[in-house]
C-alpha cells in the first residue's frame, strides 16, 4: 500500500464510520478493489482518528457523565446500590448503561474472533448483511414512534443497544447502523438513537482498537500490507479531522430527514460489490482478485 492509497483509506474511514453503511464494509471493499489488504495494524490505527473526533466532539457530555458517575459511585448521592447504580442522577445512570451495552460486543468478539476475522469477512455477506439491515432499518425508521429520548433509556434499551452493536462485528451490519436500527425499533427519536450510537462506541472502539494495535504492532515488520508510519499517521489525521465535519453534518441530517438515503445507498452499493464478485473484479475472500 503506497502513501496515497492510505490517506483514501483514511478518507474512507472518515466518511463511513458514523454513517449507518459500515465502515469495515466499506474499507474491506475498497482494500479489495486496490488489490491489497489494508492490514490489521493500518485499520486498527485509523480508527482512533475517528474516534478522536468522537470525544472532541462529546467533550462536554463525556465529561459530565464521568464526573456524575464517579459521583454516585462514590456514594455521594447514597450508599445504596441502587443509589450509585444512578438511581437519583439520570447522567449516572447513562454512564452504568453505557457500560453495559458495551459487554455484549466485548463477549461476542472474544468468544467468535476467529470467525469475525476469517469467515465472516467474505464478501458475499457483506453483500446480503448490506441489503438486510438496510431494509431493516427502513421499516423501523418508518414505523418507529420516535419519542424516546437519551434520558429515558433504561437498562433493558442499554442491553438491546449493545445487541444492536455487537452485531456490527460482521462487517456489512455498520455500528452505527446496527444501534440505530435498535434504537428506533425501540422508539427512539433519530437524534437520540444517533447520540447513544457515538456514545456507545468510545468504549467498544477504543477498546477492541488499542488491543487489535498491541497485538498488530508486534508484527508489523512482517506486515507487507503496512504503508509506513507518515503515510499511516497522515491517514489517521485525515479520518480525525474529516470525522469531525461528518459528525456535525450526520446530526443535522437526522434531526431533519430519515434515514431513507443511507438505505438506498446501502442496497445501490451491495448491488455494484455483486456485479464486481460475480465479473471477477474483486474476490470474495482475501485481498487480490483472480487474474
Amino acid at each position: 500500500m503506497n502513501f496515497f492509497q492510505a490517506i483514501l483509506l483514511g478518507l474512507v474511514q472518515a466518511l463511513t464510520e458514523y454513517f449507518p453503511v459500515s465502515s469495515s464494509a466499506h474499507i474491506r471493499i475498497v482494500g479489495a478493489l486496490m488489490g491489497k489488504d489494508p492490514g490489521a495494524a493500518f485499520t486498527a490505527i485509523i480508527q482512533f482518528g475517528t474516534e478522536l473526533a468522537v470525544l472532541l466532539y462529546f467533550r462536554r457530555d463525556i465529561a459530565r457523565i464521568l464526573n456524575h458517575w464517579f459521583h454516585c459511585l462514590a456514594g455521594k448521592d447514597g450508599s445504596s446500590w441502587k443509589e450509585r447504580m444512578g438511581s437519583k442522577d439520570r447522567d449516572a445512570a447513562l454512564g452504568w448503561y453505557i457500560i453495559i451495552g458495551t459487554v455484549p460486543i466485548v463477549i461476542a468478539g472474544l468468544i467468535f474472533q476467529k470467525v469475525i476475522e476469517t469467515k465472516l469477512r467474505n464478501l458475499w455477506i457483506t453483500v446480503v448483511v448490506l441489503i438486510l439491515f438496510g431494509l431493516l432499518l427502513d421499516y423501523f425508521d418508518r414505523t418507529g414512534k420516535q419519542n424516546k429520548t437519551v434520558e429515558q433509556m433504561t437498562a433493558k434499551d442499554a442491553i438491546l443497544f449493545g445487541v444492536g452493536q455487537m452485531l456490527a462485528l460482521i462487517p456489512g451490519v455498520s455500528r452505527s447502523g446496527g444501534t440505530m436500527t435498535f434504537g428506533r425499533a425501540l422508539g427512539y427519536t433519530r437524534e437520540a438513537a444517533a447520540r447513544v450510537s457515538f456514545l456507545m462506541a468510545i468504549p467498544a472502539v477504543f477498546g477492541a482498537g488499542i488491543l487489535e494495535t498491541i497485538k498488530s504492532l508486534k508484527n508489523i515488520n512482517a506486515d507487507a500490507a503496512f504503508p509506513g508510519w507518515g503515510a499511516t499517521i497522515c491517514a489517521t489525521i485525515v479520518s480525525f479531522v474529516v470525522g469531525y465535519l461528518v459528525i456535525i453534518a450526520f446530526l443535522k441530517i437526522v434531526s431533519m430527514f430519515s434515514y431513507r438515503g443511507f438505505v438506498i445507498y446501502r442496497i445501490g452499493l451491495a448491488i455494484v460489490v455483486a456485479i464486481l464478485l460475480l465479473t471477477g473484479a474483486i474476490p470474495a475472500v482475501g485481498g487480490v482478485a483472480a487474474a
